[in-house]
């Protein structure tokens, strides 16, 4: 039977012992935490990168963990063949696929299209693609990408992504400050641009108590990866969904700018720059990707719920006039999928959508990728 004496020591020991674990040896661990994963190990690495709204149902979840987030992806698999090209893919819900299955996205249309490279290398796409619309997010996910040594990048936006105002807004971004401040040292960014005086983290906030959640995310990430493993599932696919509205409002404000009031000092082009230089030596293709372009009611006004006409054409020409000064390989794809084959909102699309854009994309990407 314990000494009772002994028990007020030993829950004092116990205690400080709790508290070296979450107030140093937790925050002292810093950007170790999530690196290790049961994918591409016990179980196989996910085809894009963890998001979810419903765990249950997509055995997946959104965590902001970037570690674990790329551990669990298959461009994290050491096994993988380094004979041939690696192309990452990056974007937002278009290009990561809401409401299609992994081999229907871009990145697994292009795999399914066996390209080979003029030095008779195969190419081989990773989708890097991640919901919410944020130049700042995109180039957060490519910076954390660099150490896999990508051999080409493919980076898909829209002008919903460029509004100053909106980069450092995506729950990836708030989540990831250290990150995200390096990334813009490295690339010469203010964040005061954006709105941010500086992007920091507290001591408090790296310890245990205030990463609890991320740490039950990290766990719940690999719990669910067996699931993903045996079904292959890794989003919930509803019975129905709404379509994107064909029949639109005669509202003419984008932002809170009327016509003539956005130009290019409103939008974070200078991301677009960090982006290639981030890429290095490997060649990276700019993409205005397809938007819906209703018929419907005020059409002559809207193109979709997301753009008035005269927004979307000054953005089209002030990213082609910017993407031309830098010296930029830019694609604008704005129309290239029909109206019948968009689904819930303006830039998603349907698998025979997502196959225009990947025997357009096709020929470029072999003969840029550099042999």
């Amino acid at each position: 039977m314990m000494d009772r004496t002994k028990f007020p020591r030993l829950l004092f020991k116990t205690f400080l012992f709790v508290m070296i674990i979450s107030l140093v040896l937790v925050p002292l661990a810093g950007d170790s935490i999530g690196k290790v994963s049961l994918y591409n190990w016990l179980i196989p690495g996910r085809e894009r990168l963890p998001f979810s709204d419903t765990p249950e149902l997509a055995y997946n979840l959104s965590l902001f963990n970037l570690n674990a987030m790329f551990a669990s992806h298959q461009i994290s698999d050491e096994g993988c063949q380094r004979e041939m090209y690696r192309v990452i893919i990056l974007g937002d819900s278009s290009t990561w696929g809401t409401l299609l299955r992994p081999e229907e996205t871009l990145a697994g249309q292009l795999n399914q299209l066996d390209l080979i490279a003029s030095d008779g290398k195969a190419i081989h796409f990773y989708n890097l693609g991640y919901p919410t619309m944020s130049l700042a997010k995109d180039l957060l996910l490519l910076d954390k990408a660099q150490k896999f040594k990508p051999d080409m990048i493919v980076w898909f936006f829209t002008l919903e992504s460029f509004p100053a105002d909106k980069q450092l807004t995506s729950p990836l971004v708030e989540n990831n400050p250290e990150s995200v401040a390096n990334a813009f040292e490295k690339y010469d960014l203010n964040p005061n641009t954006y709105g941010v005086d500086q992007l920091t983290i507290s001591y408090w906030d790296r310890t245990l108590f205030k990463q609890r959640r991320n740490y039950a995310d990290i766990l719940r990430l690999q719990f669910y990866g067996v699931m993903w493993g045996i079904t292959g599932i890794d989003q919930h696919y509803p019975k129905e969904s709404k379509l994107a509205a064909r029949d639109l409002t005669n509202n003419e404000t984008f932002h809170s700018w009327q016509e003539g009031e956005m130009d290019a000092s409103n939008l974070a082009l200078e991301i677009l720059s960090a982006g290639k230089l981030a890429a290095g030596s490997a060649p990276i293709i700019f993409i205005n990707e397809p938007i819906l372009i209703s018929q419907g009611s005020n059409s002559d006004i809207r193109y979709n719920f997301y753009y008035p006409r005269w927004a979307y054409d000054s953005y089209r020409e002030i990213v082609r006039q910017y993407t031309a000064e830098e010296e930029m390989f830019y694609l604008d794809l704005w129309n290239l999928v029909p109206e019948e084959e968009f689904t819930n909102t303006a830039i998603h699309t349907t698998p025979i959508g997502v196959r225009l854009l990947a025997d357009e994309l096709s020929p470029y990407v072999i003969a840029h990728i550099s042999p």
